[in-house]
């Protein structure tokens, strides 16, 4: 047996690949090559657009030169690492100190960020001169006669290290030296080291829209929000101020002094008009989220059932949080700030924006940057790296704040997010393990949070109110009676008009209120089917199972057991009687005109419900209690109104228990003597802030798991027979830790 070692050598196309097919577009390879300046020091970048016609069209002659004067490069470092692809200079250094002299922190560490190079143009010219060097080198490669496979003349394959590199070097520099230099529209004078790239033999079209672009993603290489402060390093706003980093671009000699100020004007926007700022971090060592709402410190466990109850949580960690207790999270602790936007026709005062503010805003997103450098391509308007618009369009809308009217950062570091890495087609994060998984989910759990809880408070508070006002102050009936007074001294006619409109108005409403209480009526009806009906449809699905596997058997050859046929069918009839008492009690629900108000022992109707739920409390170690005092309560109801009470309040604290850890416990007590009852459980209970609208129609706190109906119409029913429903605000009320209602069966005087 022979054997002989065997060595790779890559083809020449591979510069195709890890230059033009690697990289997305000219602007972020634009944005790699002066990452590379950033890296190197620079205090500024110069991009020079030189041949280009006013539109920025080019021509054969057209050439694109970048400058900077940073600390340039070494005849050695050249040959034995700007020549070697995926040279490991960088990433060393970074084991050794992961900053500059500037106190930066370097970016780089793949080293194949200089083929971006390619994807601007075919032959590349290269002058630089390293700090306390005489000498000047000037490296040229030059692949203009090929095509994008690298055929040579004979139609073979090159090989990559077939492709010539000419490296020179002089002591009279002729570019690298003192002199005269325009940066933006200051002239300062050139230092003696930094580097300067011609490209030449341009691989695509330009246009002035493209290099405002350009300009556009090179004003966000940094971050363009004041006071944004990395967690766990010191970047670019730690910095001292004399640490500037200025990109500008010229046309020829012209500089080109594409807007800033669109930045001003967000910041202003942000400052002024933002209806929430959420300003914090995320602290992975106790797992909870830190930060200010509007200036308010606050703290959210993932522990805490607030977050645990919603779907974005439940969705990632399991209904019980069995993934977070069995592995906690790996994407390490950030920081974030997210400013939220009233985008509705219906925002007033200071939180009402213009057709030119909401168009500013819509540029901009949720933007990621690591040790203060932007991380591309998040924050671009048509990037949803956190499925925000994927959520709303395909499960529910509601259930996160739209990308448009949301503006934010979040602020990762090497040292503290190891694990959260670019992918080498500078798109985004690379999407291995659990870190950059992890990292997503627990962003959209708060901005969730954000939408369920601070937005929707405030949409209740500036909405809602002034129709709710309108009809239970009846002053449309009031704006009439003042009317007809007014109309005494008026002609016959007008106060015959009148009085027609008020007598109108009367029945049109008192024919409004009836179809709104049937409506709420057949909507309670619908929640509480839905509510019920999952062990109907377990025992019908069983039915079934049943039902085929002796058709299927009687089909076969041979006799069947009538021991086993007669164990299935009394199985089958037992379900089925299950079936039907459950139908029984269902249909107390239905309005009928049998169903008169009679006096009702409560404890009955809640056996009822009870019945219902067991499986599903048992299923989730529910621990249920009920007290009643020797005079049994009596009620002067039907019974639809207590079922519906009773389902709804049973599904909220089914709900809210759930993604409690430790013991789960309803406790019901029922005062015959007082004519009250007090449900209560141990789950996280409501915050003080949402109490006064738990009531109201469409809040609710699940997110997208609620609709916010039940316990509207739950208040609804019981007021109509004169009876209430509160939330227990005194301690001495409160039997358990959690959320408690206090439910009085005694009539309200007038």
């Amino acid at each position: 047996m022979t054997q002989k070692k065997l060595k790779f050598r890559p083809y020449a196309r591979l510069l195709t690949m890890l230059g033009d097919q690697l990289i997305k577009n000219e602007r972020i390879a634009l944005v790699e090559i002066i990452k590379n300046s950033y890296d190197a020091d620079a205090s500024w970048v110069k991009v020079t657009f030189e041949g280009f016609d006013p539109d920025f069209g080019a021509n054969s002659t057209s050439r694109i030169i970048i400058e900077d004067d940073g600390i340039g490069m070494t005849e050695s470092i050249i040959e034995d690492h700007w020549v070697n692809p995926a040279t490991p200079l960088k990433f060393i250094g970074k084991q050794g100190s992961p900053v500059t002299k500037k106190g930066r922190v370097i970016q780089g560490e793949k080293g194949i960020g200089r083929f971006a190079l390619l994807k601007l143009g075919r032959k590349i010219e290269i002058s630089t001169r390293a700090v306390r060097q005489k000498s000047e080198q000037s490296l040229t490669l030059d692949v203009s006669s090929y095509d994008e496979n690298f055929l040579g003349k004979t139609e073979s394959a090159l090989f990559l290290d077939d492709i010539g590199i000419t490296l020179s070097s002089t002591e009279t520099p002729a570019y690298i030296k003192p002199a005269q230099i325009s940066i933006g529209t200051r002239r300062v004078t050139r230092a003696n080291h930094g580097t300067r790239i011609q490209i030449s033999a341009l691989a695509s079209a330009w246009s002035r829209a493209k290099v405002a672009k350009v300009y556009e993603d090179l004003t966000r290489l940094q971050s363009i929000f004041v006071g944004n402060e990395a967690v766990g390093s010191d970047n670019l706003t730690d910095r001292e101020s004399s640490d500037e980093f200025v990109v500008s671009i010229f046309r020829d000699e012209e500089y080109q002094p594409f807007s800033v100020a669109h930045k001003e004007k967000l910041e202003n926007i942000i400052e002024n008009q933002t209806v929430l700022k959420v300003v914090g971090g995320f602290d992975q060592e106790r797992l909870q989220f830190d930060f200010e709402l509007d200036g308010v410190p606050t703290v959210l466990s993932l522990k805490d059932a607030e977050l645990s109850g919603m779907t974005a949580f439940r969705n990632y960690f399991g209904k019980d949080g069995g993934v977070l207790e069995q592995r906690g999270v790996n994407c390490g602790p950030f920081s974030f700030a997210f400013y939220v936007f009233d985008f509705s026709n219906d925002a007033k005062g200071r939180y009402e924006l213009d057709g030119e503010q909401k168009k500013l805003i819509k540029e901009h997103r949720i933007y990621l940057y690591r040790d203060g450098i932007r991380v591309y391509p998040y924050g671009d308007p048509e990037d949803d790296w956190l499925q925000i618009d994927v959520t709303r369009g395909t499960i529910r809308a509601s259930e996160f704040l739209s990308n448009d009217q949301v503006v934010g950062y979040v602020n990762i570091t090497q040292k503290a997010n190891p694990d959260l890495k670019d992918k080498t087609s500078r798109e985004g994060l690379i999407d291995t393990g659990y870190a950059t998984a992890d990292f997503v989910a627990l962003l959209r759990l708060i901005l969730a949070w954000v939408r369920k809880g601070p937005f929707e408070l405030y949409r209740k508070k500036s909405s809602v109110v002034r129709e709710v006002e309108v009809f239970k102050k009846e002053q449309v009936q009031t704006a009439l009676d003042v009317a007809a007074v007014s109309a005494l001294a008026a002609p016959q006619k007008v106060q015959q008009d009148i009085a027609t409109a008020a007598k109108l108005y009367k029945a049109e409403r008192k024919y409004l209120v009836q179809r709104a209480e049937t409506t709420e009526h057949l909507a309670g009806v619908g929640l509480s089917v839905e509510t019920a009906s999952h062990d109907l449809m377990v025992a019908m699905h069983r039915t079934l199972a049943v039902v085929d596997s002796l058709i299927s058997e009687s089909q076969r050859p041979g006799e069947l057991d009538k021991e086993i046929v007669v164990r299935d069918l009394s199985m089958v009839r037992g379900t089925l009687s299950f079936i039907q008492a459950q139908m029984k009690d269902l249909q107390l629900l239905f309005k009928s005109t049998k169903q008169r108000r009679k006096d009702i022992r409560v404890s009955d109707v809640l056996d009822k419900v009870v019945r219902l739920f067991q499986s599903a409390l048992d299923a989730a170690k529910i621990d249920l209690e009920i007290d009643e005092t020797a005079t049994p309560l009596v009620a002067k109801t039907t019974d639809a109104v207590l079922l519906q009470l009773f389902l709804n309040l049973f599904d909220n604290a089914a709900y809210w228990l759930e993604s409690k850890i430790g013991e789960r416990k309803i406790l019901i007590s029922m005062d015959g003597e007082e004519g009250t009852l007090i449900f209560s459980d141990n789950g996280p209970g409501i915050k003080s802030d949402d109490v006064p609208y738990i009531f109201d129609p469409f809040f609710s706190g699940k997110g997208q798991d609620g609709r916010g109906l039940g316990l509207y119409i739950a208040r609804q029913l019981l007021e109509r027979h004169e009876y209430s429903i509160e939330y227990c605000d005194l301690k001495s009320q409160r039997l358990l830790s959690g959320a408690n209602f206090l439910v009085s069966f005694v009539k309200e005087e007038e």
